[in-house]
C-alpha cells in the first residue's frame, strides 16, 4: 500500500506519518511550503496550492489511497476574513484533488477524508449516531457540512468515500489538550459555561490507526472517530487537573463572557456533541486508548 496524504505536516498528519513509516508504508505527501518538500527512505514531499490550483501530478505515482486532512485551523479567531479562509482552505482543497484525479491517470481507488461532530447539532441529552440527519446551524456545522459535501463529489470518479468525523483529538504534541492543560497547569483552570457539555475525544493514536484501519477494511460512508467515553466539559477540567496534581478552585466561566471574550469561536467550547462510536466497533477496532484516564496519563504522565 501507498498513500498519499494532504495535511501531512499538521497534528494528525506528522502522527499518522510516523505509524507509517513504523509500518514501512511509503507516503507521498502535499505541502504548500516548498521549503517542507523533502525526500526520505519512507516518504516523499510534492508542493501544491489549492488557492492557484498548483499541484505536482508526480504525486499520484503509485498512490492506492488518499488521507485527506488539509483545512485551516479553527482554533484561530474567527474574523470574517478567516472564517472565509476556514471554508476556503477545505473546499479548495477538494477541488484541486479532484482535478488532479479527473485530468490524470493513477491508480487511486479509495479516499479518506477528516471531518468533524461538530455537524452534530449542541445538545445535553442527544447521542449522536452517523445515521443523523439533522445539522447544526452554527458557523462549525456550516463549514462540515460544506466540507462533507465536497468530499462526496470524489466518489462521482469512481472512488471509495470515506468520512471521519473527529472529536476532540488528545495528544502530548499539542493541539486542544495543549490550551486545555496551560491555564489548569498554572492553577487558574475553571470548567467552561454551565461545564455539562458533553465532549467526545479521541486519542491520536487511536485516531492515526483508524485511518489505516478504515482503508484497510475499505470502509465506506461516515464513522465517527471518538472514544467510548463521552464527558461533561466539567470531568474532562477535573481529570486534567487531577493528572496535573493542580486544584481547581475557581468557579465556571460563565458562557456570556466566554461569548464575549472569544466572539462566535465560543461555540467550540459551549456546545455539547454526545457521540457514539459504536459503528466503528463493529468494523472490528479496537480503541487503546478508550477511558479518559488512560490517555490523559499517556498524553501528560
Amino acid at each position: 500500500m501507498k498513500l498519499l496524504i494532504t495535511g501531512a505536516t499538521g497534528l494528525v498528519g506528522s502522527a499518522i506519518m510516523s505509524l507509517c513509516s513504523q509500518k514501512n508504508i511509503f507516503t507521498h505527501y502535499l505541502t504548500t511550503s516548498k521549503s517542507k518538500v523533502k525526500k526520505t527512505t519512507k516518504a516523499q514531499g510534492f508542493y501544491w496550492n489549492p488557492k492557484t490550483k498548483e499541484v505536482d501530478i508526480n504525486c499520484l505515482r503509485g498512490i492506492d489511497a488518499i488521507i485527506n486532512l488539509a483545512g485551516a485551523s479553527i482554533s484561530k479567531r474567527w474574523t470574517t476574513a478567516y472564517r472565509n479562509t476556514i471554508i476556503e482552505s477545505r473546499v479548495q482543497s477538494i477541488n484541486l484533488l479532484y482535478k488532479l484525479l479527473s485530468e490524470n491517470e493513477h491508480e487511486v481507488k479509495f479516499v479518506v477524508s477528516a471531518s468533524a461532530i461538530g455537524i452534530y447539532p449542541s445538545s445535553f441529552t442527544e447521542v449522536y449516531t452517523e445515521t443523523n440527519t439533522a445539522s447544526n446551524t452554527s458557523f462549525l456545522g456550516t463549514v462540515v457540512q460544506l466540507w462533507e459535501q465536497e468530499v462526496d463529489t470524489l466518489s462521482n470518479l469512481g472512488l471509495s468515500v470515506c468520512k471521519l468525523r473527529l472529536g476532540i483529538v488528545l495528544s502530548s504534541n499539542g493541539g486542544a489538550l495543549e490550551k486545555m492543560t496551560q491555564p489548569i497547569g498554572m492553577g487558574f483552570g475553571a470548567a467552561l459555561g454551565n461545564g455539562k457539555q458533553g465532549q467526545s475525544w479521541i486519542h491520536i493514536n487511536d485516531l492515526s490507526r483508524l485511518f489505516l484501519h478504515v482503508i484497510e477494511k475499505n470502509l465506506q460512508g461516515t464513522y465517527n472517530a471518538v472514544a467510548s467515553e463521552v464527558i461533561t466539559n466539567k470531568e474532562l477540567t477535573k481529570a486534567i487537573s487531577k493528572q496535573l496534581h493542580k486544584p481547581i478552585w475557581l468557579p465556571n466561566i460563565p458562557a456570556f463572557l466566554l461569548k464575549i471574550i472569544l466572539g462566535k469561536m465560543a461555540s467550540l467550547v459551549v456546545e455539547s456533541q454526545r457521540v457514539s462510536n459504536a459503528k466503528i466497533l463493529k468494523t472490528g477496532f479496537i480503541f487503546e486508548y478508550d477511558s479518559l484516564e488512560k490517555a490523559l496519563v499517556e498524553c501528560l504522565g
